[in-house]
């Protein structure tokens, strides 16, 4: 152990290691019970698609591609840093993917999968670091607050607190029925979690959950109330492998789409990925004093081939898009310092695969509340955006306000991107943008202009 991850160099030693690699673990593992739940939506993309994403292929993938990711971020950086499939990724997979561009769930496995080998490609050639380098941080700090509000949004949706209200009244959206108890539910799991956390519990997101879940369970068994919970056919541990490969079998419906939608797809998922990573590695490096004076992360490059390998990985098994988790902090905080820690985390993962048959006693109200708890973390970027400058304050309100309005990241970040460039020229600063914002701009645009094209039935 010393000699694969240096640990007396680091200040530790393998008891310190494995308590926080499990730490590390409990603070994240919600993402095996929530994750399932947000990408098997996708089902509802097209009535008749096959190969629906079942919620057991889904969990199967998502252990299978966290234990993947992390291991692999903590033997190539020695960093004890934690990955798995995205919250706010998997928001894109189904509600920009499939529910957006009406993909079936290989074929946006496969645009996963394509994103994830361009990503190998810019990390190994330096391309990846330079085109985060050429974003303004206020841009980037206002990405990660808007995809937060897009998860909050998602969260209070599925926990019945907002509803829709399209036909009548003043409002789209409206407050939902407090009489519902699958509403009471996620009212008291958004409670739980948020007096665990004031008060520093650690796996506070992950217990409060929990805690939740057996609230649900009383509330069904015990009073007789419906809150969509299913009890297993089967108690032996299933690992369903039916997504396997089938991003390879996704591809030809991939290519044979729209070019408009096709750049939308891999534009999405290559710049929500970029801007998650490599937010999330400085934040934890910095908690653990891995960054250098000039604020920049060594091994960088190596961290981010982790997530990209990952990436292509759990496409393969079935999963969206693999990112470092700011969760990994928590591991940090009880003294991870090292690839062990990582190593530990990805042990747990690979072990969470055999409590599947317990999945479906966690109710959708009692995930909800994790989303929207998870959306005030990350809309805590909001501080780092300079507003009472109209150079920083106009793009990053049309990005943060984008997501969750036009309920979709790609076109948040559309807007905040097209319109920092307008703002750069009227204030006579073009020559100060980075060049390669110019041509992500450009892309941008044509993607809008094929889209229009096809809807007047110019372009076929």
């Amino acid at each position: 152990m010393e000699k694969l991850f240096k640990l007396k160099e680091h200040g530790t030693n393998i008891r310190t290691e494995i308590i926080a690699g499990i730490t590390t673990f409990l603070t994240m593992a919600y993402i095996i019970f929530l994750n399932p739940q947000v990408i098997s939506k996708s089902n509802e993309a097209l009535a008749n698609v096959p190969g629906a994403m079942e919620h057991s292929a889904v969990f199967t993938a998502t252990c299978i591609a966290a234990a993947i990711g992390t291991w692999l971020i903590g033997w190539l950086s020695n960093y004890p840093m934690a990955q798995a499939p995205g919250l706010g990724l998997n928001a894109v997979f189904t509600y920009t993917l499939c529910l957006g561009f009406k993909l079936s769930a290989a074929a946006a496995l496969g645009a996963v999968f394509i994103a994830g080998v361009f990503f190998i490609l810019l990390t190994v050639t330096g391309a990846r670091r330079a085109i985060v380098e050429a974003i303004p941080l206020s841009l980037k700090k206002a990405i990660t607050a808007g995809i937060g509000l897009f998860i909050a949004i998602i969260g209070f949706v599925n926990a019945g607190i907002v509803v829709d209200k399209t036909t009548g009244g003043a409002t789209t959206v409206d407050l939902g029925n407090f009489a519902d108890p699958k509403v009471l539910l996620a009212l008291a799991g958004i409670l739980i979690i948020t007096i665990l956390l004031v008060r520093n519990v650690k796996a506070g997101i992950f217990i409060g959950m929990i805690v939740t879940a057996v609230i649900g369970n009383i509330m069904q068994f015990v009073f007789g109330m419906n809150m969509g919970i299913t009890v297993p056919k089967n108690w032996v541990p299933h690992l369903d492998f039916s997504m396997f490969g089938k991003c390879f079998t996704g591809m030809g419906e991939l290519f044979s789409a729209p070019i408009a939608s096709l750049l939308a797809v891999l534009i999405t998922l290559v710049l929500v990925d970029m801007f998650d990573t490599i937010g999330t590695l400085i934040g934890a490096a910095d908690k653990a004093g891995y960054l250098d004076e000039n604020g920049n992360l060594p091994k960088i490059e190596r961290a981010m081939l982790a997530d990209a390998i990952a990436t292509s990985a759990g496409a393969v098994f079935g999963t969206s898009t693999v990112t470092t988790y700011v969760e990994s902090t928590s591991g940090i905080a009880a003294g991870g310092r090292t690839g062990l820690t990582s190593t530990v985390t990805g042990i747990c993962f690979a072990l969470a695969l055999f409590i599947s048959p317990v999945v479906g006693f966690v109710p959708t109200a009692a995930t909800a509340p994790v989303l929207i708890i998870v959306g005030i973390l990350m809309a805590a970027s909001l501080k780092d955006i300079k507003w009472d400058n109209l150079e920083y304050a106009i793009p990053g309100f049309f990005t943060v306000v984008g997501m969750p309005f036009f309920y979709s990241i790609t076109d948040g970040i559309a807007f905040g991107f097209i319109s920092y460039i307008v703002v750069m020229i009227a204030k006579g600063k073009a020559k100060k943008v980075h060049p390669l914002m110019y041509i992500i701009d450009a892309l941008f645009i044509l993607m809008y202009v094929i889209t229009a094209l096809q809807t007047l039935k110019i372009l076929i």
